[in-house]
């Protein structure tokens, strides 16, 4: 008896709830096979019947292909298989000719793949970028044998951890590669040209020419290299490419509320805010913080504040004398300390053009254990310095070192390369001396 109760309370509360809820339940399939996000799904009439379907650009999880899925209701229509894995989905019109039945495009790394009755009609590749001029010299040396497998790797990686634009395709599989077949594929590779290419990440669609809802459309290209490009929709030209360098907020003409941006090709353009627009305020504060309205409680002057205030006045002139003097001296003897330093060889720069080296030390730690951090850098603008040895020189009486030479890898010009050993001092009495860091060149093939 008590079960049945339970049971007709329960049921009378999903009732309850689903006549308070503001969604009707059509339909539920926790099986039906689609994997997909948000950018990857439209609602088109794709047949011109007034009948809106579903379009999705199934994932393919699994390992399995990814896939076209045209669903009608909670049927799929048609499934067709996709050459990649779709980054996202839209439906746009491209001509004004009987019968306006929408396109579909679909996005999947550098191309858009265009559909029309469900059938392939076009396919847009983005233009290739220009590689890396750094990077293409370095395959040209492989290309003549100028280098070795195991430096253009090293430079490479250089290259890939501090150049603003990513590395092409040819390079980041050669850095994936061991050692032992890193040299095929340099002879298997070597003659190609490098060509860089980025990937499609969002699209939408824009009206080309009017706002109403059944007129032509644009496909808007969102790319991983920063850039916007806008697409003829007859043509599957590039009517625009768009990278907003700056931006301006205010009045402008009778207008109050005016956006203008201007782009790295020189375009121009202007957005008025709608006069009905509203927007809702949100959670955090506005202004200034209230701290900012409470008064201080300034202490008031004292005699002495207001003796010094009249003795500036007075002797102001004087008083900049001697900061100027004082400043030349300090010039004096910073220029001394410097002539000093390249007289003694304790300078950080190399001072002859065969050694482009800049070396400065770092020294951590309260003792009896410091750690000793050296800073090599390539002070030259094209050309690597190879087989530099550094070594420590210092009193074994009063310090003891793990490791105190180094043989420097591959020095690529303007990037820091940092050498690190710990230093422990011997002496109970607190006494130091100068551990000298010396770096020389030793000829390849020695």
């Amino acid at each position: 008896m008590a079960a049945a109760s339970s049971s007709d309370y329960d049921g009378c509360g999903a009732e309850s709830n689903e006549a308070n809820s503001k969604w009707l339940d059509a339909h539920y399939d926790p099986m039906a096979n689609v994997h997909t996000f948000s950018a990857c799904l439209a609602l088109a009439d794709l047949h011109g019947d007034g009948e809106y379907k579903l379009v999705v650009g199934d994932l393919g999880p699994g390992g399995q292909q990814p896939r076209l899925k045209v669903l009608k209701g909670p049927l799929v229509m048609t499934e067709s298989p996709l050459p990649a894995l779709p980054a996202a989905a839209a439906t746009f019109l491209m001509e004004q000719h009987e019968p306006r039945t929408p396109a579909l495009a679909l996005a999947s790394g550098p191309c858009v793949y265009v559909y029309k009755n469900l059938r392939p009609y076009f396919k847009f590749s983005l233009p290739q970028l220009p590689p890396n001029p750094l990077e293409q010299d370095l395959w040209n040396q492989a290309k003549e044998d100028r280098i070795d497998p195991l430096t253009l790797k090293e430079m490479l990686e250089s290259i890939r951890e501090t150049a603003e634009e990513p590395l092409s395709v040819q390079s980041l599989r050669f850095l994936q590669l061991e050692l032992s077949e890193m040299e095929a594929f340099v002879n298997q590779h070597k003659s190609n040209s490098i060509k860089r290419q980025t990937v499609i990440t969002t699209m939408t669609t824009l009206k080309k020419n009017l706002a109403d809802e059944d007129a032509v459309s644009c496909l808007v290209l969102g790319t991983e290299n920063k850039e916007l490009l806008v697409l003829d929709p007859e043509a599957f030209t590039i009517l625009a490419k768009d990278a907003v360098t700056s931006l301006c907020f205010g009045r402008y003409g009778r207008e109050d509320n005016t956006l203008i941006m201007t782009t790295r090709g020189g375009g121009l353009i202007i957005k008025i805010l709608k006069r009905t627009a509203v927007f809702v305020e949100g959670g955090s504060e506005v202004g200034p913080p209230p701290a900012q309205a409470m008064k201080l409680n300034v202490p008031r002057k004292t005699r002495l504040y207001v003796d010094q205030t009249l003795r500036e006045r007075e002797a102001g002139t004087a008083m900049h004398r001697a900061f100027q003097t004082d400043l030349y001296l300090l010039r004096l003897r910073a220029a001394r300390a410097y002539l000093q330093a390249l007289e003694s060889s304790l300078s950080p720069m190399s001072a002859t053009a065969r050694e482009p080296l800049k070396l400065h030390a770092v020294v951590q730690g309260l003792g009896p254990t410091f750690k000793l951090t050296l800073h090599l850098q390539n002070t030259s603008t094209a050309r690597p310095v190879l087989g530099l040895l550094v070594c420590c020189l210092y009193n074994e009486a009063l310090y003891s070192l793990p490791r105190a030479f180094f043989k420097v890898p591959l020095l690529v010009p303007g990037l820091n390369y940092p050498l690190e050993t710990f230093v422990e001092s011997l002496s109970n009495k607190g006494i130091s001396d100068i551990i000298k860091v010396g770096a020389t060149l030793i000829p390849c093939g020695r």
